[in-house]
């Protein structure tokens, strides 16, 4: 959505997007989500247009309790993980082949499987099962779900 306005007014509008984020329930999430909505239509029409067809993907992490609101939107054990990554192939610099990148890649995404499923978790279960109580409506109840994984 940055890339529809002027560089000089992005830091306004990611600032004005965050307000969105920092509300207390799900009902003043959609009020500053609709205030951010006619701010932008009035300044940069083509902006509001971008977050308006993104909403419904955006805000999708109101359907669950808000204690887990920010492990949703939060993409830091990615990052932390693609710079685990990063580093250990920067070490190595040059790779023999593909299959020594997948062994390397694949063994730092163990490590770390194995680390979270021990050691830390990034949501408890606690928090896992309180937002199995509230069910995500699907926009569409004839979604039909494979009986078999297939390879």
């Amino acid at each position: 959505m940055l890339s529809q306005v002027p560089k000089s007014a992005q830091p306004w509008v990611a600032t004005l997007l965050r307000t969105v984020f920092e509300q207390p329930d799900t009902d003043a999430v959609h009020a500053q989500m609709r205030h951010v909505l006619d701010a932008l239509e009035a300044k940069f029409p083509k902006a509001a247009n971008h977050l308006d067809a993104a909403q419904h993907d955006l805000l999708a992490f109101t359907a669950f309790p808000r204690e887990i609101w920010r492990q949703i939107w939060s993409n830091n054990p990615q990052e932390r993980l693609n710079k685990e990554i990063r580093r250990r192939t920067d070490v190595v610099g040059i790779f023999p082949d593909r299959t020594a990148v997948i062994r390397l890649v694949g063994a730092v995404l163990a490590k770390q499987n194995d680390e979270w499923t021990e050691a830390r978790r990034y949501m408890g279960r606690e928090l896992l099962a309180k937002a199995r109580l509230h069910p995500i409506e699907s926009e569409t109840d004839d979604t039909v779900l494979p009986t078999e994984l297939t390879a």
